[in-house]
This record gives C-alpha cells, sequence and structure tokens, in this order.
C-alpha cells in the first residue's frame, strides 16, 4: 500500500531561471531545517558554480549537502560561511524519514534496455495514488557512469526575465557545453575532448526528483520527456555530480535499494524588492529598499530620477541584500527652488525575478517643493 506522504517540496527559482542567465536571487543554507531525510538538489552561488547533491545519513538521521566541483569532480561539505553555502538554484523537501515507498525490484519486470529513467518510471507506476512530482533516492551500481558538473551554468543575463519558451528552458546546449566526466572500471577509448575519465567509483548514492510535468521547468530542464533530474555521490566520498543517466556511454549495472516518495504539495520561494519611507530633507533624499521576499538578492541597481530627467539620474549599487532587511540610503540632490517630483525604482531593469504583479514596490516617488 502506498503510504500518505504529506511532503512538501519548496522550488527556490526555477531550472527554467537556472538556464535562462545569471541569477541573482539567492537561497541560504541556513534556510534549509537538513535534519532527518530530506530530499534535494542543486547549484551553489560560488564563482565557478557546481551542483548541490543531498545524501542522507541514516545513523545520524541527518543530510549533508554536497558541492560538486566542475574542475575536478570531487566534492566537499557545505559549511556554512565557506562561500558555498548561498544556492541560486534549489529544491529540498520537508523531511521524509519514513514516508517514502521502497519498491520491490523485482516485481517490475524489467527489460534489457532500461535506463535508470525507466527503471523509476516503472516503480512510479505500482503506486497507488499518483501525483505530479515524486522524489527519488536509489543506490546504484554503474558499469560506467557520465556525470556533468555546472560551470558558470548560468552564461549570460540577456532576456533573463522575458516571457520562457520550451527552447528557451531546455537548457540542452548549455548541459551539451559542460566539462563531462565518465567512471568505469578502466579508462575508455577517447571519446570526445569533453568526456574526462575520473576512476572507478561506481557505487553511487542518489537523490532527485521525476517530474510527470517536465515542460513546467520546475526540477528538471523543460522539456518533453526529461522527466529524471537526479544528483549523486559516489559512496566513497570521492565524487558527485549530475548523473548523466540518459547519455550514450551511460550503463546501469544494477539499482540495489530504490525508494520514490510522492509529492504531496509544491511552495515556490521568491523575490519581493520595496521602496519605503521616502522623503527630501535639508536638500538630502531619504529612502530604504527592504527585501520582503524570502531569498537573499545581490547587486541590485537603485535609480533616483528627478523630474522625469534621466539626464539626471542618480544610480547607486547595492551588493547584497538578505531577506527581510533593509537598508537606508541617503543622497543629497541639488534642486532648484520650486515643485519638484523625484522617482526612486530599485531594480529598474527587471534583474530581479518577480511577478509582474509584485514589482509595483519597486517604485516610488515624492512630491516636494524647494521655496
Amino acid at each position: 500500500m502506498q503510504k500518505a506522504t504529506g511532503i512538501q517540496l519548496t522550488i527556490a527559482n526555477t531550472i527554467i531561471d537556472l538556464v535562462q542567465g545569471d541569477i541573482k536571487e539567492h537561497l541560504s543554507a541556513d534556510s534549509i531545517p537538513l535534519r532527518g531525510d530530506v530530499l534535494g538538489l542543486g547549484t551553489t552561488t560560488s564563482i565557478d558554480n557546481g551542483e548541490l547533491a543531498f545524501a542522507y545519513d541514516e545513523r545520524a538521521s541527518e543530510t549533508s549537502i554536497f558541492k560538486c566541483h566542475a574542475n575536478t569532480g570531487g566534492i566537499h561539505k557545505v559549511c556554512t560561511g565557506d562561500g558555498s553555502d548561498h544556492f541560486p538554484y534549489v529544491c529540498f523537501s520537508t523531511d521524509a524519514t519514513d514516508k517514502g515507498n521502497i519498491i520491490n525490484l523485482a516485481l517490475l519486470k524489467p527489460q534489457s534496455h532500461w535506463r535508470l529513467a525507466d527503471w523509476i518510471a516503472a516503480a512510479i507506476d505500482t503506486l497507488e495514488q499518483p501525483a505530479e512530482l515524486y522524489g527519488v533516492r536509489a543506490r546504484c551500481q554503474w558499469q560506467d557512469l557520465v556525470i556533468t558538473v555546472a560551470s558558470k551554468l548560468c552564461m549570460t543575463q540577456t532576456n533573463r526575465n522575458a516571457p520562457a519558451d520550451a527552447e528557451a528552458g531546455s537548457g540542452a546546449a548549455v548541459y551539451d557545453a559542460l566539462q563531462h566526466y565518465i567512471l568505469s572500471r578502466e579508462a575508455p577509448a577517447p571519446a570526445g575532448s569533453k568526456i574526462e575519465y575520473l576512476g572507478d567509483a561506481l557505487h553511487w548514492d542518489c537523490c532527485g526528483f521525476f517530474d510527470t510535468e517536465p515542460e513546467k521547468g520546475r526540477v528538471t530542464v523543460a522539456q518533453a520527456g526529461a522527466h529524471l533530474h537526479i544528483h549523486g555521490v559516489s559512496t566513497d566520498h570521492r565524487y558527485g555530480g549530475h548523473l548523466h543517466h540518459e547519455h550514450a556511454l551511460t550503463h546501469l549495472k544494477g539499482i540495489d535499494e530504490l525508494v520514490i516518495y510522492p509529492i504531496e504539495a509544491v511552495a515556490q520561494l521568491g523575490s519581493d524588492l520595496a521602496v519605503n519611507d521616502i522623503r527630501f530633507e535639508a536638500g538630502v533624499l531619504h529612502f530604504e529598499v527592504t527585501n520582503l521576499g524570502q531569498m537573499d538578492v545581490s547587486d541590485i541597481g537603485i535609480d533616483v530620477v528627478p523630474n522625469d530627467c534621466y539626464s539626471q539620474r542618480e544610480y547607486l549599487r547595492l551588493p547584497w541584500l538578505s531577506a527581510g532587511e533593509s537598508k537606508t540610503f541617503c543622497i543629497a540632490l541639488h534642486l532648484e527652488k520650486g515643485d519638484h517630483r523625484i522617482l526612486v525604482a530599485v531594480d529598474a531593469v527587471g534583474d530581479i525575478i518577480e511577478p509582474e504583479g509584485d514589482r509595483g514596490n519597486n517604485r516610488a516617488w515624492l512630491n516636494t517643493t524647494i521655496g
């Protein structure tokens, strides 16, 4: 019988957001409760990016997040303050301890051509109650395994907040451009400059998600058929990354354990910047910028424009503003006598991802008279 899980998945940004351009919103590792079995995956904010893998330690009843390095394929445990503890894209569940469905693999009637995604799809078909999203934990043995690790996955800010289509969010070209690593008993014959041999660490703990509607780009690339997005670490904790399970050189040897977790609810985190408390006193404009959203934001532009005259605008830059925090600004404006209308606009160019309906508080106007 399928378990009623009550598992909620929280998504900070989306895969579509990630592949479209540099993301300036970040979720701190401290915001993710890691007690218990927490399912998740993501990328880091550090200058070289890197994948995130969520590994569960059953004995400690705790989940650890590992950063997978693009230049080596190696991993390290993410710790607060180590420079990789802010995530531009991450999704994570509530505690899923004892809420998963352990699959009897012998009942799945596997075919010889099955890949990991086929096993997971067949396992999901055995569950009684359908869901849109499923968490996955799998302990796998590989004959050969190709992994990729994002290195500056977010290439450009162009069309960052333009309406997304399936082509823009597919990410296929981006993933193809990443460094590929292969693990195997022996180094294979050269298969191209983008594939580097790592070694023979072929037992992996894997964690990811299966989306029945991948076109939404929530946890997978927005591409028909791209249902499975899964990361992992080798059980010897030498290597980690995005499992390129569909790659022609990847060959699954066997699955030791497969657990499926139906997701019952999805919460989407976002940003919401606001301009507050604007006033003009003794030649100085005072105002406050507040981050009302659930994610930290970085590299924020602020325009101060008197009388709709952009040639006289003042431009400020805010390197970082954490969720829930505010920053006060004071700037001298040399205004002639008479009536004036002053605009303060935070993120006027729309670099920060906000729903259009929430952007009204990004601007504030002040009417003032100089005697």
